[in-house]
């Protein structure tokens, strides 16, 4: 048999561009004599939908679909992800569903049995789980199952969070391969453990493995494709490719050699850089933005989002606004005018001083010092004059704070903080300056004289962010044990770190929910961001 796993990038909700695409790489599929082509979960219609599965009319297309797809199923056996309704009298109304298509019909369905609420995660909030095995007979046994449902090994959680193993039960009901179709988000470092997690079913069970995947950008998630294909001696033997779309073709009769198929490969920070400028691109595209406007400071962080946009977009759909105030020094501004040169981005500068001053004045405060609301009330005005031009002629408006400003609420609510994306917002300031590096490692892209200098917002005379914060290093660690992995007061002082100063981190982190309530959407990239997947309270006791 010949399969093949057809990773590709969908767009929510666009059933006839979809059901296009699926029927295109059938057709290759088919012109590469494959028995079997396997798309991912929710092919039909895209991930994650979320409340538009409370739609009824969003269900129905999601069926139409579905038999169009059927349609173009001959000569060739499809199995396709895609939603099916819960006809039985009790339970959620839906089902998270795999099909099986051939010779123009409907031959077969499974519904997922484990249904993930955790993180980013909400099935059970919409599904029905599946009690069906999975197994299917055509030509040979094959045991289907869908995402979570291999996320079941008791060795990946502290405490099970099943107790059942979909693969296992296929396998001891003579399953001779298994297929899974997935939607599963990346992170730095996932697809190691993912890869590990799919070898060591393939390994126990001494059965073949095919696993596809989704890629692509969608709202805050990114979805890195890379399926595979495993042998039973747990040896990959085929992958997709990384950040894009992909036809992987297996021959089992005749399969490569174990390791020709190896993961194509990436160090984190290629993988982070590639995830960003596919979540930049897929957003502002499936949103219908064409060019992007950002604030450039002549700072690490304006400096890195500017090169993500300008790599994802194109440097000619991309204008860097350089605002400077009374405060900002010369140096900021050369560095800015030599990024901008460097990218071969459109530029713009608009002084903010006369306005600040008016601003000053209005509030009766010209003979007095400056304040933290005049340090705010710059970046309002940046963030006015940045959404104005977005008015004017339709940007997207990126944001260009980092996961630590953002933790603690270094950053300003209608100033800074304006925007409709959020590219950094899960990298922490020390990953900012990592993954910068990285992108300078062959040539100067970003100033060199930005690494160099203390990071400032420059909204006062000699400001840098250590006069309010904890040394990068020390926060962004302290941020990780809190946010990521979920550590107390207690056992983050007993890693080592000051008892006022976590006391202090983590008073900020719980105070500032409403910040970041407000916060454009950003771009997940860790295994715990800001957003969708961290539902905290904004009204509390800290």
């Amino acid at each position: 048999m010949k399969i093949a796993l057809a990773q590709i990038n969908t767009r929510i909700g666009d059933f006839q561009a979809t059901v296009k695409k699926v029927v295109s790489f059938i057709r290759r599929a088919k012109e590469k004599k494959v028995d079997l082509i396997a798309f991912p979960e929710m092919t039909t219609t895209g991930y994650p939908p979320r409340d538009l599965l409370e739609r009824p009319s969003f269900i129905e297309k999601n069926l139409q679909a579905l038999d169009l797809i059927a349609s173009s199923a001959t000569g060739i056996a499809v199995v396709v992800g895609y939603l099916e309704r819960n006809r039985g009298g009790s339970g959620k109304s839906l089902f998270n569903a795999a099909a099986l298509l051939e010779g123009g019909q409907i031959r077969g369905h499974y519904f997922k049995n484990l249904l993930p609420s955790y993180d980013v995660f909400d099935e059970t909030r919409y599904f029905e789980p599946g009690t069906e095995t999975g197994l299917w007979s055509w030509h040979q046994k094959i045991g289907i199952s869908i995402c979570e449902d291999y996320w079941s090994d008791e060795r990946l959680w502290r405490r099970r969070l099943y107790s059942k193993d979909p693969l296992e039960e296929q396998a001891k009901s003579g399953a001779e391969f298994f297929l899974n179709l997935s939607c599963s988000p990346y992170s730095v470092g996932k697809e190691k453990m993912r890869e590990e997690l799919l070898r060591a079913h393939a390994v126990r069970h001494r059965l073949p493995l095919f696993f596809v995947n989704l890629v692509g950008g969608n709202d805050e998630l990114v979805f890195d494709g890379r399926s595979l294909a495993i042998s039973e001696q747990g040896e990959v033997i085929a992958s997709g490719k990384a950040f894009q779309e992909d036809l992987v073709i297996v021959d089992m009769q005749n399969p490569p050699n174990g390791g020709e198929g190896e993961l194509e490969a990436m160090e984190d920070l290629e993988s982070l850089f590639h995830a960003l400028l596919l979540g930049i691109r897929d957003y502002a595209k499936k949103c219908g933005f064409k060019k992007v406007a950002l604030g450039i400071s002549g700072g690490i962080d304006s400096a890195l989002t500017a090169t993500l946009a300008a790599k994802a977009l194109g440097p000619k759909n991309v204008l860097g606004v350089v605002m400077p105030s009374p405060y900002t020094g010369h140096e900021s501004l050369e560095d800015a005018k030599k990024l901008i040169k460097n990218l071969g981005i459109s530029s713009q500068r608009i002084s903010i001083n006369s306005v600040y001053r008016s601003y000053r004045q209005l509030f009766r405060r010209v003979d007095k010092s400056p304040d933290l609301a005049d340090e705010n009330l710059q970046a309002r005005i940046r963030g006015n004059l940045l959404m104005t031009l977005s008015n004017r002629h339709g940007y997207l408006v990126l944001t260009t704070g980092n996961k630590s400003e953002l933790a603690v609420g270094y950053c300003t609510l209608y100033g800074d903080m304006s925007g409709g994306l959020a590219a950094l917002s899960d990298l922490p300031k020390q990953m900012v300056y990592q993954l910068s590096r990285w992108i300078n490692r062959r040539q100067e892209v970003i100033p060199e004289r930005i690494f160099a200098k203390a990071p400032t917002a420059e909204l006062r005379p000699n400001q840098t962010d250590q006069d309010t914060l904890p040394p990068y290093e020390v926060l962004d660690s302290i941020l990780k044990a809190y946010v990521e992995e979920q550590k107390s007061e207690d056992e983050i002082v007993a890693l080592g770190f000051p008892k006022m100063t976590v006391r202090w981190v983590i008073r900020r982190v719980d105070q500032n929910e409403y910040k970041r309530r407000q916060a454009a959407p950003g771009i997940r990239v860790t295994s715990k961001a800001f957003g969708m997947g961290r539902r905290h309270p904004m009204a509390r006791k800290v």
